[in-house]
C-alpha cells in the first residue's frame, strides 16, 4: 500500500494472525451460508487486536482490528473462482485510494467490511461441500478452498477497458471486471459474466501517470 505507516502494516499482520484461525477449516455444506463476521466476531483489544489500517469516508485511518478487509479480499478472490453465490459484498468502489505497487489482482475486486454492519457472505447452492483453509506466516496471509467433488468448470477473472478519465478536473479510474467460465474438458469459454463496472475517484497524485 505504498507509503502507509509500517507500524500499521505490522499490526495488520498481527490482526490477521488472530483472525485467520477462526475461519480456518470451516465447512460450507450444500445450502449453507458463510458469514465472515459470524466466524471472526468483533475485533477488540481484549482479544489481542491492535490498531491497523482502515478506510473511512474515502480516506485512510486506523482502528482496532484494522486490516480485516485484506482477509475478505482474499476470500472474495477465491470465491470468484467457484460456482458459489456471493450474497453480500461491499466495496470501496467510489475511490481509488492507492497507486499500484506490483498489483497482480485487478483493481475493483476488493471488499469493504465493518463489524455488525457490512459483512462478506456467500451461499453454497451446489451439491458439493467446500472447506476454506486460511493461515498466516510471518510475511503472508494464505487461503485455499477444497471440495469433496471435482467440477467441470474453471474460472478466469480479468480486467478490461481500463483507463483514467477526467471529469471537472477530477481524475477517475475506470474498468470492467469480467469472469470467463471455462469447460475444463473442452477448454472452451462457455459463459462470460460482467462482475463489476468501476468508476472511482483517484485520491493520489496522478501527475506521473502515463
Amino acid at each position: 500500500l505504498g507509503n502507509v505507516d509500517p507500524i500499521l502494516q505490522n499490526n495488520k499482520g498481527k490482526n490477521l494472525s488472530i483472525a485467520a484461525p477462526k475461519v480456518n477449516n470451516v465447512l460450507i455444506k450444500p445450502g449453507e451460508i458463510f458469514s465472515f463476521w459470524h466466524l471472526v466476531g468483533k475485533c477488540s483489544a481484549k482479544k489481542g487486536y491492535l490498531n491497523g489500517l482502515t478506510i473511512n469516508n474515502g480516506a485512510t485511518s486506523q482502528d482496532i482490528g484494522g486490516g480485516m478487509c485484506q482477509f475478505t479480499n482474499l476470500i472474495h478472490w477465491i470465491i470468484l473462482h467457484t460456482p458459489l453465490e456471493i450474497i453480500e459484498h461491499h466495496h470501496h468502489d467510489m475511490y481509488d485510494l492507492f497507486p499500484d505497487y506490483g498489483r497482480t489482482i485487478p483493481f475493483g475486486t476488493g471488499t469493504s467490511i465493518m463489524y455488525n454492519y457490512l459483512d462478506y457472505r456467500f451461499k453454497n447452492n451446489t451439491d458439493t461441500t467446500y472447506q476454506l483453509i486460511t493461515y498466516t506466516t510471518d510475511t503472508h496471509l494464505y487461503g485455499e478452498l477444497r471440495a469433496n467433488k471435482d467440477t467441470n468448470l474453471k474460472y478466469h477473472i480479468k480486467c478490461i477497458d481500463e483507463f483514467f478519465s477526467i471529469e471537472n478536473n477530477i481524475v477517475y479510474r475506470d474498468n470492467k471486471i469480467i469472469r470467463h467460465c471455462i469447460d475444463k474438458i473442452a477448454g472452451k469459454v462457455i459463459r462470460c459474466e460482467l462482475i463489476k463496472t468501476n468508476h472511482a475517484k483517484v485520491m493520489y497524485d496522478t501527475s506521473n501517470l502515463n
